[in-house]
Order: structure tokens, then sequence, then C-alpha cells
């Protein structure tokens, strides 16, 4: 049915009405909008989800865990220097050798030598009440006077009634290296305070361990003293001490943190949250600040978001696309159904005012000539009769098909009624569309129609009518209509020409 084929071919030219176009963008916006709604909702749910799990995480487990395990390294790195210092306040020999008179001097420096190489400390030294002598593990510094600055630690130290201290000063025996010493207390054997010893390490050493502290479990570590001065940080000069009540955000929980001490704090600095985890530290008398930028830990989960939401956007546009796509082809179809006749394959009624106006503008545009055929089936009551109402179907279908075949891919072809043809013939004038008709009544003739029952002829009347001048489509259709009525009194198989078309 190859003439069938090419009357659907041809393009539609019927135009969607205006609220099928909005109601068709409406339904993709609505679709669309969904689908993103649905998808960043839910990324959105899941991320602020894993976010609070996350933080909750860091500041319940993460933090408390660091700080125990940083604790833990202080003890082997930081406190065992005051576990040194402490013994050697206690050490007997230290206690008899300034009680018999502080006679052998190389005595005393052989025994700060040997504490300093063998705990590796920075240096060590001995300070004695009774003479005033700073005793250094090279020989003896100096004598240390009250009115000298540089020595004020040591009779803050013998007034103090805690059994030790640690500050940082410039060592002076190390071209004032900058040094955190552990000072303590020497008592006699009746509790007198006979002097005052202890070891030094070096800041840049102590940061180089908090600096590894930070490299191995990625967190910022700094100390504090009961004050709120920062004692050490990484990376941070030792001359360059400052405060956590400056710290912006932190300094409005300073007072709160210090009174409190141990505990998991939050604060904003720099549009980045800091959660905070602070232990004190007995042995240093230092508060352990361990934080964690919030913002860090959540790149892994903004990464996922900005992907999540990245395939969400695809996935809608694709879907998106195949939405569309389908309700095009849908409305196409509906077109196709809407405009086209089920049993024939040709145009029906209800495309024939668009595509009838379209075919008249454009022969009046180029002011050529066109012509209407109605064709009628000759008794075609006596094919249903007789044959019945599939064999009168199969008869239509067949006639339809003769009908394409015989004309231009130009010319239109309507199913009119029952067993009534409406051909619009463009671009031809009278003398032609009696040609082109002829060659349907010879067409149909000479064809074995129906195929059930060849000895049953069936023939064609054609009423044919032209449009001239500035005449309407529809009234070239009524004339060829009633040249058609003039064919079938003439006997049926013949022609009929519109006298007004002559």
């Amino acid at each position: 049915m190859p003439a069938l084929e090419n009357c659907c071919s041809l393009p539609l030219i019927l135009n969607m009405p205006n609220a099928l176009i909005n109601d068709k963008k409406k339904l993709i916006f609505g679709v669309f909008s969904l689908l993103i709604l649905g998808f960043m909702a839910t990324s959105l749910v899941s991320y602020y989800t894993s976010k609070t799990a996350i933080r909750n995480a860091i500041v319940e487990q993460e933090l408390p865990l660091t700080s125990d395990t940083i604790y833990s390294e202080i003890q082997k790195d930081l406190i065992r220097p005051i576990f040194i210092s402490s013994m050697m306040s206690s050490d007997t020999f230290l206690r008899d050798w300034v009680l018999g008179g502080e006679s052998d001097v190389a005595r005393m420096t052989k025994y700060l030598k040997e504490v300093k190489r063998q705990y590796g400390a920075f240096t060590s030294f001995f300070i004695s009440e009774r003479t005033k002598t700073y005793y250094h593990a090279d020989g003896i510094l100096k004598k240390i006077r009250e009115n000298e600055p540089r020595d004020l630690w040591y009779f803050r130290v013998r007034d103090m009634r805690e059994p030790y201290e640690i500050n940082v000063d410039p060592d002076l025996a190390n071209r004032d290296t900058m040094t955190i010493f552990i000072n303590y207390r020497v008592l006699d054997y009746d509790g007198r305070f006979i002097g005052a010893t202890g070891i030094g390490l070096t800041v840049d050493a102590v940061r180089r361990l908090i600096n590894d502290y930070q490299t191995r479990y990625q967190r910022d570590i700094f100390f504090v003293e009961k004050s709120g001065r920062i004692s050490l940080f990484a990376n941070r000069s030792g001359q360059a001490a400052e405060d956590i009540h400056s710290i912006e955000g932190l300094g409005e929980l300073a007072d709160s943190i210090l009174k409190n001490g141990t505990g998991s704090y939050q604060y904003t600095r720099g549009g980045n949250i800091h959660l905070l985890n602070v232990r004190f530290i007995p042995e240093l008398k230092w508060y352990l600040f361990v934080e964690k930028i919030e913002n860090n830990a959540l790149v892994d989960i903004q990464n996922a978001l900005c992907l999540n939401i990245a395939i969400c956007i695809c996935i809608s546009i694709i879907v998106l696309f195949l939405t569309s796509l389908t309700i095009t082809r849908y409305q196409r179809r509906l077109e196709q159904m809407a405009t086209t006749d089920s049993l024939s394959g040709l145009y029906n009624r209800h495309a024939f005012s668009a595509l009838i106006r379209q075919a008249v503008s454009e022969a009046k545009r180029a002011k050529t000539s066109m012509a209407a055929l109605i064709v009628d089936i000759d008794h075609f009551k006596t094919v249903n009769d007789s044959l019945g109402h599939f064999a009168g179907d199969q008869v239509i279908r067949d006639i339809a098909v003769i009908i394409r075949n015989s004309l231009r891919d130009s010319d239109i072809v309507f199913r009119w009624g029952g067993d009534e043809y409406l051909v619009i013939l463009r671009e031809c004038n009278l003398t032609n569309a009696r040609t082109i008709a002829k060659k349907l009544l010879a067409a149909v003739e000479n064809n074995s129609l129906p195929m059930d029952n060849p000895s049953m002829k069936i023939t064609l009347s054609i009423g044919i009518a032209t449009l001239y001048g500035d005449g309407s489509p529809y009234d070239m259709i009524v004339r060829a209509d009633t040249a058609l009525f003039e064919a079938k009194k003439l006997g049926r198989n013949c022609i009929f020409e519109d006298r007004e078309s002559a």
C-alpha cells in the first residue's frame, strides 16, 4: 500500500492549538520542577544528615580520642622532662653536695652534664640558695641577683608553693635560645629550700613535636596557660605569644573555657566553624586545645552533594528531553488520529479547514489555478448488502490507494463521507482536472474490485469544480458536489463539470 504511506507522510499543516502548547510547557515544567525538587530535597536531607553525623562524630569521638592520644604522647615527650626534674630535685647526691658546702664544682658539672646526655635535654642546671651560684653542665654560669630582671624567675620559684613551674625564657647559656624550662624546687631533708634545679627543652624542639601531632592527627593543637596566654602553637614564634581572649570567636568563650576546663566547644572564625576539645594537663598546668575546622571535615560530603546535584540536573534534563520527546510524539500521534481517517488513511474533514486555507493562500499568492474533485463510489450500498461491511471497508481502502497513486504528491485527498472522497488539485486548471478525473475512472474500472467478487464491477462518479476569482474554497466544494449530483443523474461512472468553472 505505498500510496497510503505517501499520503500519511505528507506534512501535517494543522498547527497545534496554543492551549495544547501551553499545557505541554506546563506539564514539562511541572515534571522538571518535581524532579529537581525531589532530587534536591533528597540530596540536601542526606547532606544535612551526614553533616550532623560527622559533627557529632568529631565532637563526641574524634576530638576527645585525639586529645587522649596526644595526652599519651605528651606524657612521653613533654611530661618526661618534669619527671626528670623531679628526680633531680630529690636526688640524694644533689642534696648532699649542697649540704656539704658545694666544695667540688667539677662533681656538680659532671652530674648536670650526665643528666643532659642521658636524657637528651637541651640544658640542665642547679642554682644554690646559699651561694646564689648558677651551675650549668658546662660549669658555673654566673651569680644570680634579685635586681637582675633575667633572674627574677628563680626568686619566684623560691617563693611559690607548688613544687615546680614551667616557663618559656631565653637560655643565657645557649645564646638566648628560647627554651622551655622545668624549674623544680630543691628541699633539704628537713623541707627547707636549698635551691632550684631542672632541665630545658628548646621551643623549636617542642614545636616540632606539636607539628608532628598535627600532621598525624590532622588537627590544630596548641597549649594555653591558666591565664589564657597561648604557650605553644605549631609553627608559631615563641616570642609572639597570644591570648585566646584575642582570637575571633574563641575570645567570647575564653573565660568559660578557662573556668570549666575539660569539655567540647564550638566557635566561628573567618566564616569557618571550629570544633574544639579542651583538656587540662595537671603535670604541665596547661590546657591542651585540640580543634578541627568543620568545613574541612565536610569537604568530601560537600563534593558528594555537588556531584549529586550535577547528576540530578543531568538526569532531570534527560528525563525532560525524553518527556518532551514522548509528549511531542504522542501529540503528533493524536494530531494524526484527529486529522486522519482510520479506515482509508486519508485526511478527514477535521484536517480540511487548515489544509484548504493554506492551499488557497498559496494558489492566490502564486496566481495559480486550483480544482476540486468529489469522488463517489457508485452503488456502494449494494457492495455492503451483497458482500458485507468488511468487504465494503476493503473497497474504501483500495480506492483510496488508487486515488493516491493517480495523483501528484502536492495534491490533497480527503475521505469526505461514507463512500465519498474529496481531491484538491493544486496548480491545476479545468482541462487538467478533467484528465485526472478520467484517469481515476479508468484506474478503478481496470482494477478487479472487490477482489472477493470480480464479477461485481466498482465504478466512480466524479464532480469537478475550479476555484476562480475571489471565490471561497467552500463555494468550490459546493459546486463540485452539485456537479457530482449531475454525474449520478447521467447514469454514474462518468464525470460532470461545474458549468461556472468552464
